[in-house]
């Protein structure tokens, strides 16, 4: 049979205004950007890899001269909130009216929820998502307005221009959330010194990463006129970076994945949201997010490349056409071809290409403890980006039987 996605007319599209810069020397408009925004006292926040083992934030400290009010450099792959708490501090006694973050997703995210506590005067527990039984997640409007927030990548990140973040709490059985709109940053740098801070395991997993979420976006079964463009550009640079990685010295493949993942933000802004999400992007992202964040060894990319193999197999069937455009994307699926046969093309596509990357493709290969896919699988139910409708508690034990089949 045929297959393609149908155009629709009726979407929303909405532009946030951010600067982005790129290259070589990118960072010497970081003054520019604290003049733009009126800016006096700009803080930086980052982890210790970055300010301790490499040159950067002394580089950029002497680009910034007296308007670097200060650094943090205690944030975490965790994204704790005793970290971002300390940090949202230490901002605050430095008088900051901006905050720089340097780093890649966790830091990135941080430094939203830092720019929030700074913000809000309310208890923490009146800014994060709320999870009533049985009901739609709520996620309250924090209305204060917030200091301008730049960041300059060392990895390639969706979070780059998004609003939201999750912040781990020891104390809790699941992340805490916030969301925000005003936390979108107003510059973004792609400066070249910086991406290449950041180590060849770390770009692996980031591209591999990318190359998941862009291939699932594939499957929209509608598409608008704006986020098409977006979706394929998207698709077509993670694949080019993670086949030029190499021995990780070119830092063409990593501004590569940092455009695919900014265009995939941009997919959703254009319109894309309209499409609905399949049940296999969904799963895999609810699993993987849990499964990294308990286990923080374990990167988003490898977590995403050892489930979607089996997820795809045991749960495409409930959206095949979605599975025909990505297997069609991945070029394993013609016209002509049986649909129920796309599932299994896809996924084996897509072990083939985690294989040859050197990422896991079953969750065994990760070396965590079997007995934690139940909690991981109760963490997983809680996820209001991959479920809004809460529908995943219904199908808790399907679920479960197919995190066990991805072991």
């Amino acid at each position: 049979m045929s297959i393609a996605p149908v155009y629709i007319n009726d979407f929303r599209a909405v532009s946030y205004p951010v600067r982005l810069y790129s290259g070589k020397d990118a960072l010497e408009n970081l003054p520019a950007e604290l003049k733009r925004n009126n800016a006096r006292h700009a803080f930086i926040l980052c982890g210790r890899t970055v300010s301790r083992k490499t040159d950067l934030i002394v580089h950029m400290r002497r680009i910034l001269g007296d308007n670097c009010a200060g650094v943090f450099d205690e944030m975490d792959k965790d994204t704790s909130i005793s970290a971002v708490t300390r940090a949202a501090e230490a901002a605050k006694a430095a008088n900051a009216d901006m905050l720089i973050s340097v780093g890649s997703g966790s830091v990135t995210q941080g430094t939203r929820v830092v720019a929030i506590l700074i913000a809000e005067k309310r208890p923490v527990d009146q800014l994060i998502t709320q999870y009533p039984e049985n009901a739609p997640a709520i996620s309250p409007k924090l209305m204060e307005p917030k200091v301008p927030i730049v960041n300059v990548l060392t990895a390639g990140t969706s979070a780059q221009n998004r609003a939201g973040s999750a912040v781990k709490d020891p104390n809790r059985d699941h992340r805490m959330e916030f969301f925000d709109p005003k936390t979108r940053p107003v510059a973004v740098f792609w400066d070249a010194e910086a991406l290449m801070t950041a180590p060849l395991s770390l770009v692996r997993t980031t591209t591999v990463s990318s190359v998941w979420r862009t291939t699932m976006n594939l499957g929209a079964l509608r598409v608008g006129p704006l986020s098409e463009g977006d979706r394929l550009q998207a698709f077509r640079l993670a694949r080019y970076a993670l086949e030029h990685l190499g021995d990780g010295s070119d830092v063409t493949p990593r501004i590569a994945v940092c455009a695919a993942a900014f265009l995939q933000n941009r997919d959703a802004d254009d319109g894309g949201m309209a499409a609905g999400k399949h049940w296999v992007e969904r799963v895999v992202y609810a699993f993987a997010t849990a499964l990294f964040q308990m286990h923080t060894q374990i990167g988003q990319g490898e977590a995403s490349a050892a489930l979607t193999p089996t997820v795809m197999r045991k749960l495409g069937h409930r959206n095949p056409e979605a599975m025909a455009l990505i297997a069609q994307g991945l070029g394993v699926w013609r016209d002509g071809d049986s649909i129920d046969s796309a599932p299994e093309k896809a996924a084996d596509e897509l072990e083939r290409l985690f294989k040859n990357a050197g990422m896991p493709v079953r969750v065994a290969e990760l070396k965590i403890p079997r007995e934690s896919l139940p909690l991981i699988l109760d963490n997983s139910l809680k996820n209001f980006n991959a479920d809004p409708k809460r529908e995943f508690v219904r199908e808790r034990d399907l679920l479960l039987s197919v995190l066990e089949a991805s072991w």
